[in-house]
């Protein structure tokens, strides 16, 4: 093969590759897809808790898995802000469990993070992964035990996530598991449900 010719064919298989990654990366950084007026009422109708504006622009069309710039859905939003019942209508209507926001976070791991107890139940009701990472490196479990305060509500939590089978040795990027977290934070009683569970 001449020089000339072999030079392009190695620029091209260099170049393929990373513009398939240049195209991915740009493409996940937009959101889902372009949004509608009725999906963006929609997302600031769950980001006030309107909960019959939230009703009747689902049941006009709105997408509740439709994302804006800021990676937030209505689904996402509800979970993460523990809008109950605008969350039940977004399940009701076919929310995307595997859906994630600007964290790379499932609506789980905010709701936990945040406390939102009923929440959580509703989310743990549906089959949303809950040993799901982020992109900080964090699980549910995780994110009670750094971000939450140990008090009742994120103790309710941790009982909820174990019940539903939560892996509670998952470790953060530093390997600090989430029973490390919570002696650290003196977080006894979440400790102590850890340890039952056969945390290490």
């Amino acid at each position: 093969m001449p020089i000339g010719a072999a030079f392009r064919a190695a620029k091209e298989d260099w170049l393929k590759p990373f513009v398939a990654w240049l195209m991915l990366s740009i493409m996940a950084a937009m959101p889902a897809r372009a949004l509608t007026e009725q999906d963006r009422a929609l997302i600031e109708a769950t980001a006030r808790n309107d909960v019959e504006a939230a009703r009747r622009l689902i049941a006009a069309g709105a997408n509740v898995n439709a994302q804006n710039e800021s990676r937030d859905s209505a689904f996402l939003l509800a979970g993460a802000q523990g809008r109950l019942e605008i969350l039940k209508l977004t399940l009701a209507a076919g929310a995307d469990l595997k859906s994630t926001n600007r964290y790379g976070g499932t609506a789980l791991i905010p709701a936990c993070h945040h406390g939102h107890v009923e929440t959580v139940r509703e989310l743990l009701k549906t089959a949303i992964d809950v040993n799901h990472v982020n992109n900080l490196g964090w699980t549910a479990l995780l994110e009670v035990t750094i971000l939450g305060d140990g008090g009742a509500p994120y103790v309710e939590i941790t009982r909820l996530l174990i019940a539903h089978r939560a892996d509670v040795n998952i470790a953060d990027r530093q390997g600090v598991t989430p029973l490390a977290h919570a002696r650290q934070r003196g977080f006894r009683e979440i400790a102590a449900l850890l340890e039952a569970a056969g945390a290490r």
